[in-house]
């Protein structure tokens, strides 16, 4: 493939539950740190919750903050940080040049619970409704906000994927740099789920989210006492460019993305299905040329969600049964779901082992789920192995969305 076809990361920024920035994120998955806690939310009391504690103003002025979204917070701080992990200055940088897709779940639901809180504590009097709900709202608001911020004069846009957004939002940036539209890309995706009480009643109505006296044990994948999901907040960008631009600015390269791919089920609307979730890994693996056996780490999406675990397990068996080399680890056991930034947070804790050859574990798994069962589930304790070269990571959500992004060590 041409070097203006290959696409590589050249920085990563990201806020988490435990950790606000690549290399404490990945420090704290290898020593077994949960970011979840408790937390009150509106008429719901007491929830577990993973809550990231980054400083909102290092890159955003008060005012701003206040006219604008968690989300777009996040969003902010993520650019920022990615940008400067990628050496790039906005004075050096064609903003006219530089594109910015940003994944998402949600949006919007979060301000319009604020506001009618507000107004109903003033018999609804819809004159007491903020001037600011609109701009707050609109689903490109995340992204947007990233673009007043750096004065980027790009594309930009979010990508409305469930719980998939983190990959699409990565997929998006790769196929807009090959086709010439953007010479940098902003990608990957954020949420900022917790700030809404109705995410926790549905899940709650639906019997799937997650208790346990210890919050830092609540999050269980594939483990036998799972509960369901806990509810998480977060974000994660990467600078993706082309890989001749990296090396013509002597650009610190990360990783290269070398497979995706995205489908749909068709079928049920929460419920995954393992045949079209096989079906997807496996496009991933052709688009790169890569045979199952050639990949090192498997990143699962499972949620400890009781079925959802099952299905994913099932099409992981289909691809990987007779592959004794390739290891599977989960990070929503660390940080819970974290919805539209998960995919890309779970890249991201992953990436490290392309330098250190440790493969981080899935904790809170001390009794495997039996229908869950899956070859060399990295459970509890980091593994250690000679090398790692290619990494399939796995995002799914809701309305029987999947997508899986293939990466790989930058060999030049």
């Amino acid at each position: 493939m041409a070097e203006s076809e290959r696409i590589v990361i050249t920085g990563v920024g990201l806020t988490a539950p435990n950790g606000n920035s690549l290399a404490e994120f990945r420090a704290n998955l290898l020593a077994g740190v949960s970011g979840v806690t408790a937390i009150e939310t509106r008429f719901m009391g007491r929830v577990l919750a993973g809550v990231c504690d980054f400083e909102e103003t290092r890159h955003l002025g008060r005012k701003d903050r206040r006219r604008g979204t968690r989300a777009g917070s996040i969003s902010v701080y993520c650019a920022h940080e990615a940008l400067l992990a990628a050496g790039l200055q906005r004075e050096q940088m064609d903003r006219s040049r530089v594109g910015t897709f940003i994944g998402i779940t949600e949006h919007g639901t979060v301000e319009t619970e604020n506001e009618i809180d507000v107004i109903r504590q003033y018999d609804y009097d819809t004159k007491f409704w903020s001037h600011h709900h609109n701009p707050r709202t609109v689903a490109n608001n995340p992204a947007g906000e990233v673009t007043i911020n750096l004065g980027l004069t790009g594309p930009h846009y979010t990508i409305g994927a469930a719980c998939a957004a983190g990959n699409a939002g990565l997929i998006q940036g790769v196929q807009m740099l090959r086709l010439g539209e953007v010479d940098v890309a902003l990608a990957g995706g954020v949420s900022e789920a917790i700030h809404s009480f109705g995410i926790f009643a549905s899940f709650a109505s639906q019997n799937a989210l997650a208790w346990h006296d210890d919050p830092a044990k609540a999050s269980r994948p594939f483990d036998r006492d799972r509960s369901g999901i806990v509810v998480s907040e977060g974000g994660c960008l990467y600078v993706l460019e082309r890989l001749r631009d990296a090396k013509r600015r002597r650009a610190p390269i990360v990783a290269e993305i070398i497979g995706y791919a995205m489908n749909s089920d068709a079928s049920d609307p929460v419920l995954p299905d393992p045949e079209r979730v096989a079906e997807c890994m496996r496009g991933a693996l052709s688009r790169a040329s890569v045979e199952p056996a050639d990949v090192d780490i498997v990143s699962t999406h499972a949620t400890a969600t009781e079925l959802g675990d099952v299905q994913e397990a099932a099409a992981l068996r289909q691809l990987f049964s007779d592959c004794p080399d390739v290891y599977v680890n989960n990070t929503k056991s660390y940080i819970g779901h974290a919805m539209g930034a998960a995919g890309a947070l779970e890249l991201a804790g992953n990436l490290g082992s392309f330098d250190d050859g440790v493969i981080h574990p899935t904790i809170n798994c001390d009794h495997v789920d039996d229908a869950c069962n899956v070859r060399n589930l990295v459970a509890n304790e980091p593994k250690q192995v000679d090398r790692v070269d290619v990494i399939l990571n796995n995002s799914f959500g809701m309305l029987g969305i999947n997508s899986a992004v293939l990466v790989r060590r930058y060999n030049g």
